[in-house]
């Protein structure tokens, strides 16, 4: 490693030391989630600020800049797909009232990228820029059953996350989840991350027929309609996927995943 790279990645660690829990942070507890000393994470720090990556926060401390957001939204693989994909979420949520969620895969997990909330509704753990397992959620299995193999193979391979009793922990009920979704069109994420949440997702394809996104709705699991849900969230992410040019259902790659048992 150059250092360049050094000094480039121990900045971005700064920034990646902020999460939902930690929205603000001293210079001391930034230091040590960054695993800088101190005096280097000021210095970085003080640099980042100047730019306008971070803030001083008004009670002391810091804070991601506004500048992050300018950034953010050049980037080809969030706001392009959220301006289409808006117009149908909104459609979908005047025809539900329920959460609606947009993500994509970034490695072995999804990240949402637009969020629709429901007054009301079961509270969910969503947010853009949030992070969660491919095999957990029912964004993630939609997007999970029809891309390459080489990405189920990299999810196989490592321990599967668990949340409630309900997630999915084998290799073998996760590709039987997997081909479910393939034949219905829909997935399915029924308490797996929150007991008491049911997501209905579906996939968005792009011009050369793969899997770009998911879109999803999230209602109580005890919702005696729930089961009604999936053709309006299929009808949502086929609107997003003619709209982004995707060719028919029968043009459209099916990825080639192992067989149980390998």
């Amino acid at each position: 490693m150059t250092a360049e790279t050094s000094v480039l990645t121990r900045a971005l660690g700064l920034l990646a030391a902020f999460d939902t829990g930690h929205p603000v942070l001293k210079l001391a507890d930034l230091a040590d989630r960054a695993e800088l000393p101190q005096t280097t994470a000021y210095r970085y720090a003080t640099d980042l600020v100047q730019w306008g990556a971070l803030d001083r926060a008004p009670g002391g401390g810091y804070q991601i800049g506004l500048r992050m957001l300018e950034v953010a939204a050049h980037c080809p693989r969030g706001r392009p797909l959220r301006d289409v994909a808006l117009p149908y979420m909104e459609d979908l949520y005047e025809a539900t009232h329920q959460n609606v969620q947009l993500a994509v895969r970034d490695g072995d997990e999804v990240m949402y990228v637009e969020f629709l909330a429901a007054r009301n509704a079961v509270a969910v753990k969503t947010r853009i820029g949030a992070r969660w397992p491919l095999h957990a959620t029912g964004v993630g299995l939609a997007i999970l059953a029809h891309s390459p193999a080489e990405v189920l193979d990299e999810v196989l391979a490592r321990p599967f996350a668990v949340f409630t009793p309900k997630t999915i922990d084998d290799p073998d009920r996760l590709r039987r989840a997997l081909a479910e979704v393939r034949h219905t069109g829909v997935a399915i994420s029924d308490g797996q991350v929150t007991l008491d949440g049911y997501s209905v997702a579906a996939p968005v394809f792009g011009p050369d027929g793969r899997v770009l996104a998911a879109v999803s709705i999230v209602v109580p699991a005890g919702d005696a309609k729930r089961s009604a849900w999936a053709p309006a969230v299929r009808t949502a992410a086929n609107g997003i996927s003619r709209e982004l040019g995707a060719p028919t259902t029968p043009a459209r790659r099916r990825p080639v995943h192992t067989a149980p048992g390998r």
